[in-house]
């Protein structure tokens, strides 16, 4: 549905830190970035993104991927989206053809959920701004709640008419499907299946939730009557998980990495109202327990977060399992209570923002003394109920990952309670290793064992089972599988790469032609008539081959680009040496020296262009078995440690791609005559012909001395598998 160009174009313009920025707090490890998977649930940072490959990668997980692969992950994303949304990002223009009929009833019903609710959200904040009754009604009470325009307008608050059908009448008459309007919970469909539907949020606020990428997935409604129900939230659906799904996070996640610190608060008035005091790093888990999920999107930003609580003295003891949770993701947790009788609402409009900043230094305080005070309240001479305070809190130690946290907090406890501290870390010791044994015990609890499949979205939008690439049960594929593997990882990560001349009869006369390095193998496949058994390694050697005709013209472009550069940046350099060198000979010396540099630099951006141009491409592929394979093989596992190479250059696996690739390649060849030997065996068990057996033996032969020559070259590198 794009062009090739645009796709380009996409590709090109699309950052990788940049992008993962925008969902995860990195920072600089030498020529990387590392930040928290937002993939899984962890403590310490293992997702790493690499500026210059273009890709990110969990070394848990092992999810991650070029910038298109990230964000249909993260974002559950078709293909097609996925370049819509960086596309936007970047603002680049998107040429697309128009969609036939039969593409249109193909579109995924996750996009159309997202255009559905982004209209009625639309809808409603007409309905506030451009109706008498949102205007008396809703905009009145936004008004009567302190709420600036600017405010209004930024969370995108709106105002559903107090009528039975007014968003479903709208909505269809604008040729919405009506089956979209029920499945994200706008609409209910009646009972008699014949009048349509009616409104679920009808004479309420409206207060949109939007997920990290901005798009609205959800509605929290609030009544202004005298209603059982005082708020009405949207009911689950493909896209909207609420236990996954902070309010107001797309708002304030700039403000949390920025000031490295999160305030958490329960409802939609209280982010707003903090926002309006200038306190943007506050979000909330909208009325709901504090699950984990919200929590890991609040760690993906920062390792510190506030929550905050009024006076309910009742209502505090209820949420203290957030606390815990909060812990347990390995966080800062600092608490604040607010004055009797307010929330963080109505705090924040009593007060300047000042004088809130002024009441966080002074009553913040931390998570230990927070709940070992609230829960001592009233039981202080009760030692019955002392001592379930003190197993409460040492439960809460407990979950913490780091061992000098938990003894620092343990040191605390026993001051403030006055108790051994060896005591408490025998407790926090025993609920340790039972909780390990729980986790040991859920982990390892019989199953049947299954072909690992994982579901991704086609180009389509519609979740489809990808296996993971586990070979087949034939014998063949599995004992090939491994070399096959090894060479497409050479072909992706190093395919376009300068690698050896071609040797024919005019050798000595005649320059001789250079080959790439994708050129040598299938050369040397074709040599032999060497095949790929395993079908996703064929499609990316095809695909791969497909991309040398198109390889020299865009190098010639990046290297026109390049020159532009290193001129620039020489005529910079050299106007810079005249004005601070006294001497011609000191101006002669310094301007070689940029020379040389500038040419380092060059050699070393048209190789690093040479090795990444395949890989780039495809794990950017819009097909998903090609794209998610592709960023398996060159996802690396380990980074050498600084250590051993600071003093020394240590010589890289491209130093060594003259020896590497020739041996897997031989390697692949040897495994071959050994399958080939098989079947003559098993061919010799039944044969009877002597003649046919003569013929199979000097067959057998013949193999044996291919494998031989190829063994004088492997030598003890040989690998012989089992067969």
């Amino acid at each position: 549905m794009i062009d090739k160009a645009t796709v380009a174009q996409i590709l090109d313009a699309a950052d990788i830190v940049d992008v993962v920025s925008d969902f995860v707090s990195l920072k600089r490890r030498g020529a990387n970035y590392v930040g928290l998977c937002p993939f899984h649930n962890e403590k310490t940072p293992s997702f790493s993104v690499s500026r210059a490959k273009g890709i990110c990668h969990c070394f848990s997980c092992g999810k991650g991927g070029s910038p298109v692969n990230f964000i249909m992950e993260h974002e559950q994303l078709s293909y097609y989206e996925a370049l819509k949304y960086l596309a936007n990002k970047y603002h680049i223009e998107i040429h697309e053809r128009e969609l036939t009929d039969e593409e249109k009833i193909e579109q995924s019903d996750r996009e159309s959920m997202l255009i559905i609710n982004e209209n009625a959200c639309k809808h409603f904040e007409q309905n506030l701004f451009g109706t008498n009754e949102g205007r008396n009604i809703g905009l009145a009470y936004f008004n009567e709640r302190g709420f600036s325009e600017q405010m209004i307008r930024r969370f995108h608050l709106g105002y559903s008419i107090d009528k039975r059908s007014d968003l479903y009448d709208a909505m269809v008459a604008n040729g919405y499907n009506p089956r979209y309007l029920f499945e994200t919970g706008l609409c209910i469909a009646s009972n008699d299946g014949q009048s349509g539907g009616y409104d679920r949020f009808r004479g309420r606020v409206m207060f949109p939730v939007l997920n990290l990428a901005g798009k609205i997935i959800a509605f929290g409604g609030r009544t202004l009557k005298h209603d059982k129900a005082k708020y009405v939230n949207s009911p689950e659906s493909l896209i909207y998980k609420k236990s996954n799904e902070l309010y107001g996070l797309y708002q304030a996640k700039q403000a949390i990495t920025k000031h490295d610190k999160c305030f958490l608060v329960e409802g939609y008035a209280d982010v707003i109202s903090m926002h309006q005091s200038g306190f943007e790093n506050t979000v909330a888990s909208s009325g709901t327990s504090l699950t984990e999920g919200q929590i890991r999107l609040i760690h993906r930003f920062t390792d510190n977060v506030t929550v905050l609580y009024d006076g309910d003295s009742a209502g505090i003891k209820a949420s203290l399992r957030s606390i815990d949770l909060l812990l347990a993701e390995g966080l800062n947790i600092k608490v604040l209570l607010l004055p009797d009788g307010d929330d963080p609402d109505s705090f924040s409009r009593k007060h300047s923002s000042s004088e809130i900043q002024a009441f966080i230094d002074e009553h913040e305080e931390d998570f230990i003394r927070f709940k070992i005070r609230i829960l001592l309240q009233g039981c202080e001479n009760d030692p019955i109920k002392r001592s379930e305070v003190i197993t409460d809190v040492v439960k809460s130690i407990s979950v913490i990952p780091f061992p000098i946290n938990r003894s620092v907090y343990t040191q605390e406890c026993s001051r403030l309670l006055d108790i051994d501290e060896q005591v408490l870390k025998n407790a926090v010791e025993r609920n340790i290793i039972e909780a390990r044994k729980k986790s040991y015990q859920r982990n390892n609890a019989p199953q049947a064992q299954q072909q690992t499949i994982s579901t991704q979205p086609n180009t389509n939008g519609e979740k489809v089972a990808v296996s993971n690439n586990v070979p087949s049960d034939n014998e063949k594929s599995k004992l090939l599988y491994p070399y096959e593997e090894a060479v497409t990882r050479y072909i992706i990560k190093y395919g376009m790469s300068d690698f050896c001349d071609a040797i024919d009869e005019n050798y000595e006369t005649e320059t001789p032609t250079r080959l790439t390095l994708l050129e040598y193998i299938d050369n040397e496949l074709t040599l032999d008539e060497m095949h790929f058994t395993n079908h996703i390694f064929s499609k990316i050697y095809g695909m791969a081959l497909g991309l040398i005709g198109n390889f020299n013209p865009t190098m010639e472009t990046y290297k026109q680009k390049l020159d532009e550069e290193c001129n620039t940046r020489r005529s910079q350099s050299i106007e810079q040496i005249r004005q601070e060198c006294q001497s011609l000979d000191e101006i002669n010396m310094r301007e070689k020296r940029i020379d040389a540099e500038l040419e380092q630099y060059r050699d070393e951006q048209l190789t690093t262009f040479r090795n990444n141009y395949i890989e780039k491409i495809l794990c950017s592929s819009e097909d998903d078995e090609v794209r998610q394979m592709s960023i398996k093989l060159v996802s690396e596992k380990y980074h050498l440690s600084k250590i051993h190479t600071k003093y020394n250059k240590v010589q890289t696996e491209y130093d060594k791609l003259i020896t590497l690739v020739p041996e897997a390649i031989y390697n692949w060849k040897s495994t071959l005559i050994l399958c080939q030997i098989k079947d003559i065996r098993k061919q010799l068990e039944t044969e009877e012909d002597p003649t046919k057996v003569e013929n199979l033996l000097k067959q057998m032969q013949d193999l044996f001395a291919l494998r031989s020559q190829l063994a004088k070259y492997l030598g003890e590198r040989v690998v012989n598998p089992k067969i």
